[in-house]
């Protein structure tokens, strides 16, 4: 096991919706002692972030602070759909983990022994997956690495973590971004070859759409306070992001489709969150 890259009495860098990265500093882990499922960590440009391994497959998380933001489009938006309104006020309570990509086929194969994806490649996103084995490969995975406390992102979550705080249609230039129908040449592409977000996070538009927890709820104007938790709201389940085949419209931060829980396509993945509490030591 590689050496951690943080030194005894380390202090990282904390994101919150109101204070900015230098005017909050809190310790990293507790007395610097990481759980047993940390690999390494640090803080870099775009924020905390901390690894786990399996095998010999290392997948790199960041830390997504709390906060509030406005949860889908405005009605001038070009190419919104109507699901996407009204925009509303959502409060996202406690901060988490996530991974900073799509989940690979190298690690989908470390954890299950198995890969379904149709475009073959280690580092691209794993695709043709249902919501239901995302969640055997959940389940085994917590297995696998005690205190990890994997989940899939809710619908909320996960818009909320692509935005990275901006208020625009998406976090950059579209051909930038994201794989999409246009450029994709018909076909997934390895993770990490676009722009990543503002915190970290590649591939959020395009390449693969996203399961997410939750079923797709109506829209109100109604403020939230970490929306779709319990999972349900509907049978089908919330999936986001666009895709390599699917058109600039639905690689937007707002676009929401819905599909049955034993949909397998090969434009559908999954990424995951980790619940694992980081300790917060006032310094």
């Amino acid at each position: 096991m590689p050496s951690r890259s943080n030194s005894q009495g380390t202090r990282a860098i904390v994101a919150s919706e109101n204070e900015s990265m230098s005017e909050k500093r809190n310790v990293f882990w507790e007395n610097d002692a990481p759980p047993e499922w940390d690999l390494d960590w640090g803080v870099d440009e775009f924020c905390m972030w901390a690894t786990f391994q399996v095998d010999d497959v290392v997948q790199k998380m960041r830390w997504i602070a709390g906060g509030e933001f406005s949860m889908g489009s405005p009605k001038d938006e070009d190419d919104r759909w109507e699901d996407e309104g009204p925009q509303h006020r959502v409060t996202i309570s406690q901060g988490f983990w996530l991974f900073d990509t799509p989940c690979t086929q190298e690690l989908y194969q470390a954890v299950m022994d198995d890969n379904p994806s149709e475009f073959k490649g280690e580092k691209r996103p794993v695709e043709s997956v249902d919501w239901e084995m995302a969640q055997k490969f959940i389940e085994r995975l917590n297995s696998k690495l005690s205190g990890l406390n994997i989940r899939l992102p809710t619908e909320a979550e996960w818009e909320y973590s692509c935005r990275a705080r901006t208020l625009e249609a998406r976090y950059g230039e579209l051909e930038n971004v994201a794989w999409y129908q246009d450029n994709s040449g018909g076909e997934t592409h390895a993770v990490k070859q676009k722009t990543p977000n503002a915190w970290g996070l590649y591939d959020t538009l395009g390449n693969v759409y996203e399961w997410c927890l939750d079923g797709k709820r109506e829209y109100n104007s109604k403020e939230q306070t970490d929306p779709g938790l319990s999972g349900k709201n509907s049978a089908n389940r919330v999936i986001r992001g666009g895709s390599w085949n699917n058109s600039a419209q639905n690689a937007r931060a707002a676009y929401r489709n819905a599909n049955h829980p034993s949909n397998r396509n090969n434009n559908l993945g999954f990424r995951c969150l980790s619940s694992a509490r980081r300790q917060q030591t006032s310094s």
